[in-house]
């Protein structure tokens, strides 16, 4: 095993290069990687068209449109219902003519409001008044949509206006409420509806086969020895903004509390907080090892824990459970480098993100 500064891998780690990326840019989630970030990775690997792709922790699908693009096939899980809408949004294969028509009529829409509002304390703040009735009476019409990929597709739509034409402002792992202007929904809905149409007329996607499913990585619906390749990113050790930071989409889109799915993989923990994450890592890279056939290549990009008095060292360790469960560590591959802070001013010690490079023998 080797440890490799790189450099390259800087913003690829991180969801920014995202925004200049058609399709990818639909949603904003900071917690994912880049398109870049897969590339490199398919690259690295020699992952052809015949390849099956498998992104266990999928999020928005970064992983399963960067293959798509490719013309190669993929499959992702997720456990978050608002993540899994999003990927698979923005991987379906539409029928364009029939996507379009709906988007011409949507731009006609004039829907009276209702005439209840949701009484949920926090929407309402969240709002305006005008602007969250306007949201929920778009949510009624976008429900009773037949077509299942058009109602994907609208509702992405919904959910981003949503979000860019409330007060609510993601901070670091803060939501906080701030009083600021915006614009009136159904002008930025339909904004949204004609950019992302726009998007797929001028970036075609091929005919490669993309599977979203709901699941646990510690426990895939997949066969023993069936995939040939995994580009992933597990939660990071000790961070919580995973749904806390999307409580107006869990809450006016699914009808979900907030949950704080920190240093482990699923809903609750009864255990320390890295003795819980390492459990559930284990059991993560268990369930890979089967499902990988040999000579499979896996890419796990983790960060570095930050607590108040020590740093944890997730990609050392990641590849210490790796090699445990029986996988063969290539390389660490070092890619940002920073600064734990405890109450944001004190220096605890330095954290890394990086890409481990494992492979099943």
């Amino acid at each position: 095993m080797s440890v490799v500064e790189s450099p390259e891998l800087r913003e690829l780690v991180t969801f920014i290069p995202n925004r200049k990326e058609a399709i990818h840019n639909w949603y904003w989630y900071k917690e994912g990687f880049s398109r870049g970030m897969v590339d490199f990775a398919l690259d690295r690997f020699g992952v052809l068209e015949n390849n099956v792709v498998l992104d266990p922790f999928c999020g928005v699908g970064t992983t399963l449109l960067a293959c798509k693009q490719r013309g190669i096939s993929s499959v992702g899980f997720d456990v978050n219902p608002l993540a899994l809408l999003v990927a698979r949004a923005k991987t379906h294969d539409y029928d364009m003519e029939a996507l379009a028509a709906a988007v011409k009529d949507a731009l006609t829409w004039r829907i009276p409001l209702p005439k209840d509002l949701p009484r949920n304390e926090f929407l309402r703040k969240a709002f305006s008044k005008i602007n969250l009735g306007m949201v929920c009476a778009y949510r009624g019409k976008v429900a009773s949509m037949e077509d299942g990929k058009v109602r994907d597709f609208f509702s992405l739509a919904l959910i981003d206006a949503a979000t860019k034409c409330s007060w609510t402002a993601k901070d670091g792992a803060l939501l906080r409420i701030e009083r600021k202007p915006v614009p009136p929904f159904g002008k930025m809905f339909k904004y949204k509806i004609r950019k992302m149409l726009h998007d797929l007329k001028k970036n075609p996607l091929p005919q490669a086969s993309v599977k979203v499913e709901q699941a646990d990585a510690r426990d895939l619906p997949l066969d023993d020895d069936s995939v040939g390749t995994v580009i992933t990113s597990p939660p990071y050790l000790n961070k919580i903004e995973y749904s806390k930071m999307y409580k107006l989409e869990l809450s006016l889109f699914f009808g979900l509390p907030p949950t704080q799915i920190r240093s482990f993989v699923g809903t609750r923990v009864d255990e320390g907080i890295e003795q819980a994450y390492w459990t559930d890592i284990g059991k993560v890279l268990s369930e890979l090892y089967r499902v990988c056939r040999p000579g499979a290549k896996v890419c796990w990009v983790v960060g570095g824990g930050c607590f108040p008095d020590h740093v944890a060292e997730v990609d050392t360790e990641t590849a210490k459970v790796a090699e445990s469960v029986g996988f063969i560590v290539n390389d660490i591959l070092i890619a940002r480098r920073s600064w734990c802070t405890a109450r944001r001013t004190i220096k605890v010690g330095p954290l890394r993100e990086s890409a481990v490079i494992l492979e099943k023998s």
